[in-house]
């Protein structure tokens, strides 16, 4: 009887030791997930959501959405989402909504770049290229600041109980965008109307917010360019004194280093689908002043 008076103790110990063991080795709870097309929106949005959601990105960095092409796998995991706030007009979105739809009907689906002023005529589609909306409409700050907002809207639909904690963190981000535009406002005013050449057309909606021009010198589908019409570029740069050539290095066409080999401008490689748009944004417009200063000195 004595024996079994010191041996319950210690399988008492002992279970409550294996509990203590199970709770630390147990996963810990899966936060919601929301899915967003690109690795900018994923940045835009995680200043919003800060810890309350996982936000996954349905194109990796490095992925070209041009000519991306989802698979069964990214659909499916896009279903384990409790929302999909898209980009609005990239071309791989329209072509997976009936499939999104099909495979889980009640997702609740976003356009982020709703009521922003659109850009057209940059990009083509079927032959068509005057009616198709530039897709990159968050390359410019006062448009992620729509974005934001249709993002912050979204949230407050997808999981209203942190409504109050989102809207915190959207207003003290629309401050910080507000500070960056004007920031940026006042670096490029004194280059108003003066022009920079990229490879793929993606800077349209920036150009347009601080009065600069934007001259591509590849096209929206990144194939090769005819040597004429390359010529024609290179003569319309000259004209207009272009100094900077923007480029993206892992994406672009063989032809843009090529070409940027030939210029007497500064080749600047940039990223418009980097995760950290905040760091992107600026260094392009550092880049374009720094040049045009630079270029302004040398002159006197």
């Amino acid at each position: 009887m004595k024996s079994n008076i010191f041996i319950l103790p210690v399988i008492i110990t002992f279970a409550a030791w294996l509990g203590v063991l199970a709770a630390c080795t147990a996963p810990a709870h899966d936060k919601p997930i929301v899915t967003v097309s690109i690795e900018p929106q994923k940045y835009l949005l995680e200043q919003i959501t800060g810890d309350r959601v996982e936000v996954r990105t349905l194109i990796a960095n490095g992925a070209n959405p041009e000519t991306f092409d989802p698979t069964v796998n990214h659909i499916m995991n896009l279903t384990k989402s409790i929302g999909f706030l898209r980009m609005g007009n990239i071309g791989f979105e329209a072509a997976i909504l009936d499939k999104v739809h099909g495979e889980h009907p009640d997702l609740p689906i976003f356009n982020t770049s709703l009521g922003v002023v659109p850009v057209t005529g940059t990009h083509s589609h079927g032959g068509v290229t005057h009616d198709v909306i530039d897709p990159h409409t968050w390359t410019s700050v006062k448009n992620v600041k729509i974005i934001a907002g249709n993002m912050f809207n979204a949230m407050t639909k997808i999981d209203p109980d942190n409504s109050e904690y989102y809207r915190r963190n959207y207003e003290r981000f629309a401050a910080r965008l507000d500070s960056l535009d004007t920031a940026i406002v006042s670096k490029l005013a004194p280059h108003r109307g003066e022009a920079f050449m990229v490879w793929h057309p993606s800077l349209s909606y920036f150009a347009r917010d601080y009065g600069l021009e934007q001259i591509p010198a590849g096209n929206a589908d990144n194939k090769e360019v005819a040597m004429g019409a390359l010529k024609d570029v290179i003569d319309h740069a000259a004209e207009h004194d272009v100094k900077i050539f923007f480029y993206q290095k892992d994406l672009d066409s063989r032809q843009a280093e090529a070409l940027g080999s030939q210029l007497d401008v500064e080749k600047v490689n940039i990223n418009p689908l980097a995760y950290d748009w905040e760091k992107e944004i600026t260094a392009i417009a550092d880049a374009i002043a720094a040049t045009a200063d630079s270029t302004k000195e040398s002159k006197h």
